[in-house]
Order: C-alpha cells, then structure tokens, then sequence
C-alpha cells in the first residue's frame, strides 16, 4: 500500500506539464516521492500529487506564492527540480534580439526563482536536493543556437555557484546537459530519422531522480551528460 503523502518526501517539478516533466512526474511518484507540479500550462499532470497551474515563474512572488502553497499543504519539500525553460532556434543576423532575453527569462529566471522560494524549506530537509536542466549544446553552440545556449550557459553557472554557497549545509546542486530529447515536439520539428539516437525522457528522468535522492549526497555542482545526439 502506498504511504500517505504527507510521510513521504516531497518533490517539486516546474515545467511538469511538458514532456519531460511528465516524464519524471511519473517516475517519481513510482518511485515513492510525493509529487508537485509547477507549471504556467493551465492542465493536469499525471500522477501528481499536487498541482499548481498558471503559475508565471519569472515572477519573484508567483514562484514564491507557489512554493509557499506546496509547503503549507504537502508540509515539506526535499527536491525542486527545475525543468521549466524554452526553446528557440534562429540565427543572430536574422533573428529577434528580444529573444535573448525571453530565453534568459525562461531558462534561468525560473530557475533562479524557483530554488530562491525553495532554499528555506531545502535546508531544514534531511537531504535537500535542486536539479536543473541545462544543455549540452550550452558548451559548444551550434549555428543559431545562440541565445538557447546563452541561456543554458547561465543556468550552469547558476548551478555552480549556488552549489558552493551551500556546500556547508545539506542542499546539493546539480544539473543534467542533455543533447537532443526525444519528444513529439522534437519529432515534429526534426524528422525521426535519427530519434534513436536522442535521449530518452525516461533515461533522463531517471538521472534526474538519482540526483534528487539521498544517495547523491557527495554529488555536488556537477553536470551529468546522458548519451544521444548532439543538436
């Protein structure tokens, strides 16, 4: 039988409605870990224990809100991971300057608010855990990756020096630098020729909540890099 919620250990996915955080919405509560989503997307996620729609996380007090609402009704939080972002594609000549900073909005403001919100309740955990998603194209830009990778880049460096802030409590900082995930979205925009290649949601997710576990604790400000392709 399963344990009631409020005895077991509380993640906290933003982004959980897309792919990849449904992805590990379910892993996670298979594998025991009471389950919140975060995400801007007015849906449900399958498999969540709590759910928080419409939530705009570029914006300090929505994040904080959030947060607040999942510690008051779930009691805890012992993972945040960080999934929400966005993606865009076009070249530096021809493209939208705006889109630097909507990318660095998405991918490490969010970010960046999300763990701000969550460090309080992170540090009176047994083993409180951030996972980001960063890109393994952030280390090597590929043509019109510009402001994607940029932004990425900055979620690494958040990453890092979150990481050494917190090395005298029992929060660890890690991020995974995937290449391509295999998704319908991905599907669509790329063809499916080489998506036996790309990483797995599933493979992913499983990275991920090794990180977030207690087993981890001697891993920290470190950048695993699943298998697949490069974009």
């Amino acid at each position: 039988m399963k344990e009631p919620p409020m005895s077991r250990p509380v993640i906290v996915i933003t982004g959980g409605h897309g792919a990849l955080g449904s992805a590990v919405a379910k892993a996670a509560g298979e594998a025991g870990w009471t389950v919140a989503v975060i995400d801007h997307a007015r849906q449900e996620t399958q498999g969540a224990d709590m759910t928080l729609s419409g939530v705009d996380l570029t914006e300090p007090g929505q994040a904080q809100q959030a947060i607040q609402a999942v510690a008051e009704q779930l009691g805890r939080i012992d993972a945040l991971l960080n999934i929400a972002g966005g993606f865009v594609w076009q070249t530096t000549e021809d493209g939208d300057p705006a889109a630097w900073g909507r990318m660095y909005a998405l991918n490490v403001t969010t970010a960046l608010n999300a763990s701000r919100a969550a460090l309080p309740m992170l540090k009176q955990a047994t083993d409180g855990r951030i996972v980001n998603v960063g890109a393994a194209g952030a280390q090597k830009a590929a043509a019109g990756m510009g402001a994607y990778a940029a932004s990425k880049a900055g979620v690494h460096r958040l990453t890092e020096s979150l990481a050494e802030e917190l090395k005298e409590t029992s929060v660890t900082v890690n991020a995974v630098l995937p290449s391509i995930i295999d998704t319908p979205a991905n599907r669509a925009d790329m063809g499916e020729a080489n998506a036996d290649k790309w990483v797995k949601t599933a493979d992913l997710a499983a990275v991920m909540l090794f990180l977030a576990s207690p087993a981890a604790r001697a891993i920290t400000g470190a950048f695993p890099s699943p298998a697949g392709s490069e974009p």
